[in-house]
C-alpha cells in the first residue's frame, strides 16, 4: 500500500527508470565477468576469486543526457562461468509507480558473437501485437534502455579488452502479476511488465509511463486498421461506450485523467472516429479548458456551471442551488428536475475544446456518463472541411 502522504507540502523525491535498473544490474554482472580478465572471447574467461568486499555493491550509471546516478545492487552471484545474475531493487521517489519497491533483474552472458542480443526473463513481457517500437516476438525491453545497455556493455567490454558478445535477459519479480494493473495487456504485451523509459528518470506525478502507454495504445488501433476508438476516464465509462458501439478491447484507450494526452497525439497518428468519454465532473473540467482532470491539477468550476445553467434558462433559485452544491452529481440531479440540459451543453463546451486541438480531418464526439454508467450527455459532429 502506498504510504500516507504529509499534509503539509514538500519537494516531492524523484525516482529511477526500470531501463535505469536493469543497466545498473548489466554494469554490476559485467564488472564480476569480466574484472581481472584478459577477456578477448568467452572461452578465454575462467571465474577469479575475488573477495566480497571488491564485488560491486553500488554501481554508477549515465543516464541518456549525461546525468551519472549510483544505485545499489542487492544480489551479485554467478550463474556457471559465462553468467552472472545482479538485481536491484527499484526505487521510484514519490511517484505511485507500480513497479515501486519491485525487484528487477539481469542474467546476463558471455556470448562469442559480438553484440547484444535482448531476452524476457521472468516478469517482463513479449510484444505480439504490430504498432509498438519493437516488433513482434520482441521482449518488451524499450528502446531506450536498449540503447543505455548497450553503451555500458561496450564500454566494459572496451574497458577489459572483451572481444565477444552479451545476452541480456531482463526479468521483473512478479512482474506477471504487476503487469495485470497496466495497459500491458491490452497493448498486446503478454506475460510481464515493459522496461521503461526515456530520461532515465521518474519525474512524481509526470505519470510519463501511462501517457506513454496511452499514446502506444493509440499506435496499436491505427496499425491494425481500427478506425474508430474511444477514450475513457475509467471502467464505467468504458463499459457503457464498448457497449453502445461493440467496439473491442484494441479500440478502447483507458485515457484516465490525461485528456490531453490523447488529444494532442492525435496531431501524429490520424484517427478516423474518437469518441471521448468519461464521468460528468470530468467532462465539466475538460469542458472549462483543462486537460489534467485529475483533482491536483483542476478543480470543479460550479460558478461556469451556474452559468451554463442560466444560459439554458436556468432560474434564479436554482442558480443558487448550482453555486452551493457541493458534488458535480448534485448540480446534475438538480438540473434534471428542472429539464435544464446542462449534461449535454458541459459536452458541447467539451467537444469544442477537443475540436481546438485535433485536426479537422478527425471526427469527434463526446459522451458524459453517472457514476453507475449510464449516459447523461452527449455532443456530436460531423467531419469538417
Amino acid at each position: 500500500m502506498w504510504p500516507e502522504s504529509s499534509e503539509q507540502p514538500q519537494k516531492l523525491r524523484t525516482g529511477l527508470t526500470t531501463g535505469t535498473c536493469a543497466t545498473a544490474c548489466c554494469v554490476a554482472a559485467a564488472q564480476r565477468l569480466l574484472n581481472g580478465n584478459n577477456a578477448h572471447a568467452c572461452s578465454d574467461l575462467k571465474e577469479r576469486d575475488l573477495p566480497q568486499r571488491d564485488l560491486p555493491q553500488e554501481v554508477s550509471v549515465k543516464l541518456p543526457r549525461g546525468k551519472l546516478v549510483r544505485l545499489q545492487i542487492s544480489d551479485l552471484q554467478r550463474v556457471d562461468e559465462q553468467q552472472v545474475m545482479a538485481s536491484t531493487i527499484k526505487n521510484a521517489g514519490d511517484d505511485p509507480d507500480v513497479t515501486h519497491g519491485a525487484r528487477v533483474f539481469v542474467r546476463l552472458r558471455l556470448r562469442s558473437q559480438p553484440g547484444v542480443m535482448f531476452k524476457a526473463a521472468e516478469g517482463v513481457g513479449t510484444v505480439t501485437r504490430d504498432g509498438l517500437s519493437l516488433g513482434v516476438g520482441e521482449p518488451s525491453i524499450n528502446p531506450v534502455p536498449r540503447q543505455m545497455i548497450r553503451d555500458h556493455l561496450e564500454q566494459a567490454a572496451e574497458q577489459f579488452g572483451y572481444l565477444g558478445g552479451f545476452e541480456v535477459a531482463v526479468g521483473v519479480e512478479n512482474g506477471h502479476e504487476l503487469a495485470l494493473k497496466t495497459m500491458n495487456p491490452r497493448l498486446g504485451i503478454v506475460g510481464g511488465l515493459s522496461i521503461l523509459g526515456t530520461t532515465g528518470i521518474v519525474r512524481p506525478f509526470s505519470c510519463s509511463a501511462y501517457i506513454a502507454s496511452i499514446h502506444q495504445g493509440i499506435d496499436v488501433a491505427h496499425a491494425n486498421g481500427i478506425d474508430h476508438i474511444a477514450a475513457t476516464t475509467g471502467s464505467s465509462s468504458e463499459a457503457a461506450i464498448r457497449d453502445l458501439y461493440g467496439l473491442t478491447d484494441m479500440a478502447l484507450i483507458e485515457m484516465g485523467d490525461f485528456a490531453g494526452a490523447v488529444l494532442k497525439y492525435l496531431r501524429r497518428v490520424r484517427i478516423k472516429k474518437v469518441s471521448l468519454c468519461g464521468g460528468f465532473g470530468k467532462m465539466t473540467k475538460l469542458a472549462n479548458g483543462h486537460l489534467d482532470l485529475h483533482s491536483r491539477a483542476s478543480s470543479i468550476d460550479f460558478k461556469q456551471l451556474a452559468e451554463m445553467a442560466g444560459n439554458l434558462g436556468a432560474d434564479n433559485d436554482l442558480i443558487h442551488q448550482v453555486l452551493q452544491a457541493n458534488t458535480t452529481i448534485e448540480v446534475l440531479k438538480l438540473c434534471v428536475s428542472k429539464e435544464i440540459p446542462l449534461a449535454d451543453e458541459v459536452c458541447r463546451q467539451a467537444l469544442a475544446k477537443a475540436r481546438s486541438m485535433v485536426p479537422l480531418d478527425v471526427e469527434l464526439e463526446v459522451w458524459a456518463v453517472d457514476r453507475k454508467g449510464r449516459f447523461v450527455g452527449s455532443a456530436f459532429e460531423g467531419l469538417q472541411g
